[in-house]
């Protein structure tokens, strides 16, 4: 029993403090091992320490945007209120500027005077008084054609040659104003 404690103990890992190392070409590959194990760890610790600082500078830079975003924000919100202001003054404008269309061209019905601009406004102004003229001169031209001369017609002598005696006489009655 003693040989088998001892070949179990032959054939187990070497316990730690215990000389292992049997050849002086082992040492040699384990020193060039730690050797290269060293250099990685640097190479390692240089890699992490530049993604460190690449972080950083992109963490700076985000932070610069965010802030930056919230400035242009705060622009653009201005912008979009002082937008609808004046929007709201416009439209107030080219109410009143209609109110004065429609009270200095009295001849041109209002709902012909339309429109959201004061562009909109004088060309609505321009079509209404091209209407207003064509209806008028449409009326013109049918009065024209259907034209009665005021007054009773011209009264003149009513010749007399032809007549009866007896028409004649009725007609100087009639003249002088008798029955």
């Amino acid at each position: 029993m003693e040989n088998e404690t001892q070949e179990t103990q032959e054939n187990q890992e070497p316990q730690v403090g215990q000389n292992t190392a049997s050849q002086p070409e082992d040492l040699e590959a384990i020193k060039a091992h730690l050797e290269d194990e060293a250099q990685a760890k640097v190479a390692l610790e240089q890699a992490a320490a530049e993604k460190d600082a690449r972080i950083a500078a992109l963490e700076a830079a985000l932070s610069e945007v965010l802030t930056q975003s919230e400035a242009k924000g705060k622009e653009l919100e201005a912008a979009l209120a002082e937008t609808a202001r004046l929007k709201d003054a416009e439209a107030a404008t080219v109410g009143k500027y209609r109110e004065a269309l429609v009270a200095a061209h009295p001849d041109i019905p209002q709902d012909l005077i339309q429109g959201d601009s004061v562009s909109q406004l004088f060309a609505s102004v321009e079509k209404g008084r091209a209407t207003v003229d064509a209806v008028r001169q449409s009326l013109e031209a049918e009065a024209a054609a259907t034209r009665v001369p005021a007054g009773a017609p011209t009264r003149g002598a009513i010749p007399t040659e032809g007549m009866s005696p007896r028409d004649k006489i009725a007609y100087a009655i009639q003249k002088k104003g008798g029955m």
